[in-house]
């Protein structure tokens, strides 16, 4: 399994990204176990990436607030 994180923004603007390939470690089953668990169960869910200006926000379906789905709604022209 391959795990990668990024983060971004911050006082210095300074982006980091890590991966980490659990094919070789000993410690695998408990970052694989980990990285389920934060993941939401989505069946053939939806995903979203709003971009606003240079913000860009990327979510689940089973994750978007009231006024996410407003956004979504208005610039798809359908229902989200």
């Amino acid at each position: 399994m391959l795990i990668t994180v990024s983060r971004s923004g911050g006082l210095t603007g300074v982006d980091k990204v890590q991966k980490i390939d659990t094919s070789a470690r000993r410690d695998a089953a408990e970052w694989e176990d980990l990285a389920r668990r934060v993941l939401p169960p989505v069946a053939d869910g939806f995903h979203y990436r709003i971009t606003v200006d240079d913000q860009v926000l990327e979510i689940g379906e089973t994750s978007l607030t009231g006024d996410q789905r407003e956004l979504i709604r208005a610039v798809l022209g359908e229902g989200a």
